[in-house]
C-alpha cells in the first residue's frame, strides 16, 4: 500500500482518493484525472480482470440499462466510452421503437423515430468496460482489498482517508481531494461527524422491493429484439409487480421479475415461470416458456430510495464530495443509479477541470450542483413509489396526487401521440427535468390526448413473434 506523505514536501504530487472502485468511483477516479497528478481508489474487494462477478455488488445479476442522459454524462467524462461498451457485446435500443413496454396507461406504440436510446447489458460488462478504459492510463492506481475507515482533516477540510490493508494495518492517505464513491453502504455522514461537520438530512422510501432474475438463452436471430416490460400501476391499490426481459451480450436474455410487500416473487424456479403470467399482461410469462435457462434464480432485496442532502449542509468542508449511490440510492426498477452516477461525475469533471481541486469553496459548488441530476431522478422515483401499499417513509400527500393525475394523463396520451412521447422520454432518459412537463407544448398535448386509440396487446412484429414461437398473446392490437 502506498503511504502516508508529509504536507510540507512540496515535491510530492498532487494526489485525490477516491473510496469505491465500482463505476461511480471510477468515473470519479477519471473526472479528476486531469486535475491532479494521482489518483487512488480505495476498494474492500478484490476487482476482476474482466466482466466478472464482485462480491460487494450482488445487484449485479439483475437487468441494468443506462439511459441516453447517462451515456452522454459518461462520455463526456470517459470519452470513447459509448464505442467501447458496443465494441464489447451492449446493445444500443432506441427508445420507443425498441420497446414493447405495458406502461400504468396502456401499451406504448413503437413509433417509426426514435428518441432518445438505453444501452442494455450485463452490470459485469459495465463495470469492466469502464474500469480497463479508466485503469489503461497512467495516473489512477487501485489498492484493492482495502477499507476506508474515515477521514483525517477536520470539519473545515478533509486531507486524505485512515485506510486498513488486507494484512490488518492501518495507515493515512494524504490527499489534495477526497470522493466517497462508495455506494449503499457507504458511511459518509458518520465519517463526517467525526470531523465535526453537521449531519445531512436523509429521507427514505421503501418499497419492500424483492428483485427474482434469472438468465436465458436469445432464440437464435434475435438480434435487435426489443426490451419487453410490464409495468405496475402504482395506483391501482393493489402490490405493484412487474417483469420485463432485456436483450444483453453474448446471445443472452436477463429477465427480472419485481414485487413489493404481498406481492414479491421468489428464488423458485417454478414460481419464476408463473409468476409473469399472473401480471397485468402474460407476455413475459409467454415468452420465457420457450426458452432455455442459463442460470437458476437470483434474489435481491437491496432496493431502498435514499437520498442524502449533502448540499444543505451550512459549512461542507473543503475538497471532500459525495457522488453516485453514496449520494442518492434508486429503486432499481427505473434504471437510473448508473445514469446519476455518470452525471453526477461529469459535474465533477466539469467543475475540477475549470478551477482546480484547489480551488476555495469547489467542494461546496459540486455537491449543489450534483443535486440538480439527483433531484430529477428523485422527484421521478417518488412520484411512482410513494403510492404502493405498505410504502415505508411516507404517504402521498395532496401535491402527490394532483402531480399523479396529471402524469397520468401524459402517459396515457403518449400511448397515442408522438409528440408526448419525445417530452416524456425527455425526462424519463434525464436530460430533462421533471418540470419540463408543464411547458406550453406538454400542456397542449395533455389537453387534446391522444391521437390514436389504446392498442389491445403487445406491439410484437410478425417476425418477433415467429422468433418467439408466437408467445405474445395479443398480437399488435
Amino acid at each position: 500500500m502506498k503511504g502516508a506523505r508529509s504536507t510540507g514536501d512540496r515535491s510530492v504530487r498532487r494526489r485525490a482518493v477516491v473510496i469505491g472502485g465500482g463505476s461511480a468511483g471510477m468515473l470519479a477516479a477519471a473526472a479528476l484525472r486531469g486535475a491532479v497528478d494521482e489518483v487512488l481508489v480505495v476498494e474492500s474487494d478484490e476487482l476482476p480482470d474482466g466482466p466478472l462477478p464482485r462480491k460487494g455488488l450482488p445487484q449485479a445479476r439483475h437487468a441494468h440499462m443506462i439511459w441516453s442522459g447517462g451515456v452522454r454524462a459518461a462520455e463526456a467524462v470517459l470519452p470513447g466510452i459509448t464505442d467501447r461498451w458496443l465494441a464489447a457485446g451492449a446493445n444500443r435500443i432506441p427508445t420507443p421503437t425498441g420497446m414493447v413496454a405495458l406502461t400504468s396507461q396502456g401499451w406504448l406504440r413503437r413509433w417509426d423515430r426514435e428518441t432518445h436510446f438505453v444501452l442494455g447489458c450485463t452490470r459485469d460488462l459495465l463495470d469492466s468496460v469502464v474500469r480497463d478504459h479508466v485503469l489503461g492510463r497512467s495516473g489512477v492506481t487501485v489498492l484493492g482489498g482495502t477499507r476506508a475507515e474515515g477521514l483525517t482533516g477536520n470539519a473545515s477540510r478533509v486531507t486524505g482517508v485512515r485506510v486498513r490493508g488486507r494484512d490488518g494495518r492501518e495507515a493515512v492517505l494524504e490527499a489534495d481531494f477526497v470522493v466517497d464513491a462508495s455506494g449503499r453502504a457507504s458511511r459518509a455522514p458518520r465519517h463526517l461527524e467525526e470531523l465535526g461537520v453537521r449531519p445531512a438530512a436523509e429521507r427514505s422510501l421503501d418499497l419492500g422491493l424483492v428483485y427474482a432474475t434469472r438468465v436465458f438463452r436469445a432464440p437464435e436471430g434475435a438480434e435487435g429484439f426489443p426490451i419487453v416490460s410490464v409495468q405496475s400501476d402504482p395506483r391501482s391499490g393493489r402490490p405493484g409487480q412487474s417483469a420485463s426481459i432485456l436483450p444483453v451480450e453474448g446471445g443472452r436474455w436477463i429477465v427480472t421479475q419485481t414485487g413489493t410487500r404481498a406481492g414479491a416473487p421468489t428464488g423458485d424456479a417454478e414460481d419464476f415461470a408463473a409468476f409473469p403470467r399472473g401480471l397485468r399482461h402474460p407476455v413475459v410469462g409467454e415468452i420465457i416458456s420457450r426458452l432455455e435457462p442459463l442460470t437458476g434464480v437470483s434474489l435481491s432485496r437491496s432496493t431502498r430510495n435514499t437520498r442524502r442532502y449533502f448540499e444543505r449542509v451550512r459549512g461542507w468542508p473543503e475538497r471532500f464530495v459525495v457522488l453516485g449511490d453514496a449520494l442518492a440510492a434508486f429503486n432499481p426498477l427505473y434504471g437510473h443509479g448508473v445514469s446519476v452516477a455518470a452525471q453526477t461525475a461529469a459535474v465533477l469533471c466539469a467543475e475540477a477541470g475549470a478551477h482546480g481541486v484547489d480551488a476555495p469553496g469547489l467542494a461546496r459548488r459540486v455537491q449543489r450542483a450534483m443535486a440538480k441530476p439527483v433531484g430529477s431522478a428523485w422527484d421521478l422515483a417518488m412520484g411512482q413509489d410513494v403510492f404502493y401499499p405498505e410504502v415505508q417513509g411516507g404517504a402521498p400527500g395532496l401535491r402527490d396526487r394532483v402531480l399523479a393525475r396529471y402524469v397520468d394523463r401524459l402517459v396515457r396520451t403518449s400511448c397515442g401521440r408522438f409528440s408526448m412521447v419525445e417530452d416524456l422520454t425527455d425526462v424519463t432518459s434525464l436530460q430533462a427535468p421533471l418540470t419540463s412537463l408543464v411547458g406550453p407544448r406538454v400542456l397542449l398535448g395533455a389537453v387534446r390526448g391522444p391521437r390514436f386509440p389504446p392498442l389491445d396487446g403487445p406491439p410484437l412484429t410478425a417476425r418477433e413473434l415467429a422468433l418467439v414461437g408466437g408467445g405474445g398473446g395479443g398480437g399488435r392490437g
